[in-house]
């Protein structure tokens, strides 16, 4: 079994050569979250802009014995505003990523989705855990299970690609992508097993890219080698995998939970697809899954910067 925490801690690493990425950080009104973003300041993940109103972060800074000074407030009078006046730093390019504080993820994610004034791309947004299992080597990225409830074929498309550039922003170096269903066998009754065969073979057409992918496995044999042996699978992922691309949420849900509930793991959360990374955690996360959520935007934000400077990329 791995150290507590040792898998966030080296994605924090990672993130020390880096500049401190703008955050606009939306309605840190509980202690909670505004520690959150204080410590991600202090270890130089983000230089956080805090939007709320600034008489309820006052009273939380001092409630907390915490110091503000020499940061950013954009006073708002509610959280509705509070997340429409994070995405309008965003959009003004005062900020390269956002972080949720003590608001509801709806409220949130409402203003990012916006069609006129909001942080809309081409892509699906959609939620990546960043799950670390003591049991398990490496990290392990479980999506969607916070933002698209049932997703079609065509926003796992995107819900996929999100999470494969996530993972190679962690500089994970191999990306093993198991789709999750009940089954390994395509069974035309489960519709979950033939969108996992339609992704597969959209990978070999190259319409998703970067990344091993398999799929229908069922999660013993997504993650562990001896029942993917047992099954005959014959896969560089099964046994293997790093990615779980589950059916929806509420598959993914459960899973997240029930690693974190049953088998000791903190999960870090993170939503792409947008115009900037979002760092998105439970009110109930611990400080570890917080830091995580902010090194993992910081990481997303530098390999977008990478790719802007690349000729052929973006």
């Amino acid at each position: 079994m791995n150290a507590p925490h040792e898998k966030y801690q080296r994605l924090i690493d990672h993130c020390k050569s880096l500049p401190p990425t703008p955050t606009a950080v939306a309605h840190p009104c509980d202690p909670a979250s505004l520690e959150g973003a204080l410590q991600a300041a202090q270890m130089g993940l983000i230089t956080p802009l805090l939007v709320g109103p600034r008489a309820r972060i006052d009273a939380t800074a001092r409630a907390a014995a915490l110091d503000l000074s020499g940061l950013a407030i954009v006073d708002t009078p509610h959280s509705h505003a509070s997340a429409a006046a994070a995405v309008r730093l965003v959009r003004e390019g005062k900020a390269q990523a956002l972080m949720k504080g003590s608001l509801h993820t709806d409220e949130l994610m409402a203003a990012v989705v916006a069609r006129e004034d909001g942080l809309r791309t081409e892509r699906r947004v959609s939620h990546c855990y960043v799950m670390d299992v003591p049991s398990l080597e490496q990290a392990l990225i479980i999506t969607d299970a916070a933002v698209n409830i049932a997703p079609t074929l065509e926003d796992k498309v995107d819900i996929l690609q999100n999470a494969i550039d996530l993972a190679h922003a962690m500089h994970v170096p191999e990306v093993r992508v198991a789709i999750l269903s009940a089954m390994e066998t395509v069974n035309p009754k489960v519709p979950s097993t033939i969108e996992a065969a339609a992704l597969c073979k959209m990978v070999e057409r190259r319409q998703i890219t970067g990344a091993l992918v398999d799929g229908p496995l069922a999660l013993d044999n997504a993650i562990n080698v001896e029942a993917a042996k047992m099954k005959q699978i014959d896969s560089p992922v099964a046994g293997r995998a790093n990615v779980l691309l589950v059916p929806d949420l509420e598959a993914g849900n459960m899973l997240a939970k029930s690693l974190s509930f049953l088998a000791g793991a903190d999960a870090a959360g993170i939503v792409l697809g947008a115009r900037v990374p979002i760092a998105l955690t439970s009110r109930a996360g611990s400080v570890h899954a917080r830091l995580a959520s902010c090194a993992l935007a910081a990481l997303v934000a530098q390999a977008r910067r990478d790719s802007v400077k690349t000729p052929g990329k973006g």
